[in-house]
């Protein structure tokens, strides 16, 4: 194979021409790249292509070329990120995209957002953010990565000194559904070895070398020391993150069987505001040690990724909390414990705190097809009474005549409902008890009233005045949260 008419930057030792191919018994660049897609079933169309995330460096570069040599119907696109750190990373990406075109690949090339951070966190995010939008619109079963053992040491090595757990620990080697890392056995020096016989051009980024960012102190500095006083260093971190990441299988077997077993329940609302709702018989018989282990790995199942802090916190909630209360975690995620499970969930980005005891009321559409009235997280919607199937046990539909007036607004303390078969006013808090709505859920719940009279909480109960459809004219009122689907 050639090398690019017009190569990026050689560094000084790279030929220009490779030397004779390495047979395939002995390439072991190709051959990771084929077993890695193959064990994914990845190939022969089994499970669909991968999106190949080239930086324009040494590793990745190596793996655009073995891959596009081994396994070129597998790739759907070529995806480069330029995170605007200066003309090299411009160049660098600019790079990539003449060689997947050389190579008969698509490619995809990002740019960071002007203003983002100038942290590694920053672009780590935006560049992961970028590859599985790529990978969504493309169809792609996988992305798949350069990283090496290099770069699993250094994983390993700083998640260590930020104290990570067993978890953490995996680094690289933590099982992911939808990322590929064919060189995780292979070390830096053997690409450059792969590079040099096949000619490979590539850009060597001058901010790897600049000591300002942690991770280059760790690869130039530290870990270098650390291996001098203390020789095999680097196969020990090796051997940590093996053991770490064997043991997080484990965890995440566990929590697959509670799943399956029905003991817990993934709720996806839309939007990303999902929740995972737990069985508190599940965890009763559990030691704080235990759920320490098992809560990170089912937050994991809703996209919830917990550090140390908030995991002690929570196995301590697990063992003590009440029904109704909650404990706030970092990252903008909460778990309330409802009755007999909990809910570790995101709360709505429509918050109906500011409505509780608020004065707002709506009026509610009561003619079929009207337009649907919103009370903030809540929709109402009316339809022709042509059909009773299923709703004349809902809670989340109502039968009005037609020409009764009806509002809607938060609840408020003090508020008062007949209850059902019996005429006596109740507290609407009452009926949120008897309902399980826990008190956390409670702000800013809807009430619906009729001729200025409280016949309806959505979802909980409807009054004594508020009965099935008796043959007169009249709608069906049917309430939903914003983020749902209409039909209930």
């Amino acid at each position: 194979m050639r090398p690019p008419t017009t190569p990026a930057k050689r560094p000084a030792g790279v030929p220009a021409r490779s030397a004779p191919r390495a047979g395939p018994g002995r390439d072991a660049v190709r051959r990771a790249v084929t077993r890695s897609l193959a064990e994914r079933s990845l190939l022969g169309g089994q499970g669909g292509r991968v999106v190949l995330a080239v930086s324009g460096g040494l590793d990745s570069m190596v793996l655009l070329e073995a891959a596009a040599q081994a396994t070129p119907g597998a790739i759907a696109t070529v995806a480069t990120f330029d995170h605007g750190t200066g003309p090299a990373a411009t160049h660098a990406a600019a790079a990539v995209a003449r060689r997947a075109r050389a190579l008969g690949l698509p490619c995809e090339v990002g740019t960071a957002p002007a203003g983002a951070a100038a942290t590694e966190a920053a672009w780590r995010a935006a560049r992961w953010a970028f590859l599985r939008d790529v990978a969504r619109r493309a169809g792609a079963a996988a992305i798949v990565t350069a990283h090496t053992a290099d770069d699993q040491v250094e994983t390993v090595f700083l998640r260590a000194l930020r104290g990570a757990g067993a978890r953490g620990l995996a680094g690289l080697a933590a099982p992911s559904p939808d990322v590929v890392r064919p060189f995780l056995a292979l070390g830096r020096a053997e690409l450059r070895r792969w590079a040099a016989r096949h000619g490979v051009a590539y850009v060597e980024d001058p901010s790897n070398a600049s000591r300002r960012h942690l991770r280059n102190r760790a690869r130039l500095d530290l870990l270098p020391a650390l291996e001098r006083a203390r020789p095999g260093f680097r196969v020990e971190l090796l051997a940590v993150g093996e053991r770490a990441a064997a043991w997080r299988r484990a965890a995440d077997a566990l929590a697959e069987r509670l799943l399956a077993d029905g003991v817990a329940a993934l709720a996806s609302p839309s939007k990303g505001d999902a929740e995972l709702r737990v069985k508190a018989a599940s965890l009763a018989k559990l030691d704080g040690a235990s759920l320490t282990v098992l809560w990170p790995a089912l937050a994991a199942r809703a996209g919830v990724t917990l550090d140390w802090r908030g995991t002690r916190r929570l196995a301590e909630f697990t063992m003590t909390g009440r029904s109704g209360g909650l404990i706030q975690l970092s990252g903008g995620v909460e778990v309330v414990r409802r009755g007999g499970e909990f809910v570790l969930r995101r709360p709505p980005r429509h918050t109906s705190s500011r409505h509780a005891g608020a004065a707002l009321e709506i009026t509610l559409p009561t003619a079929p097809g009207a337009p649907g009235a919103v009370l903030d997280r809540w929709r109402f919607d009316a339809e022709a009474a042509r059909s009773t199937d299923g709703k004349t046990d809902s809670p989340w539909t109502l039968w009005l005549p037609i020409g009764v007036v009806a509002t809607t607004r938060p609840w408020r303390a003090g508020d008062r409902m007949r209850a059902p078969g019996t005429g006596a006013a109740r507290r609407v808090k009452r009926f949120f008890g008897d309902a399980g709505v826990a008190g956390v859920d409670r702000a800013g719940w809807p009430v619906v009233l009729a001729d200025g009279e409280i016949v309806w909480i959505p979802g909980v109960r409807r009054a004594h005045a508020a009965p099935a459809p008796s043959g007169r004219p009249g709608v069906w009122l049917t309430c939903r949260t914003v983020s749902e689907p209409t039909n209930r």
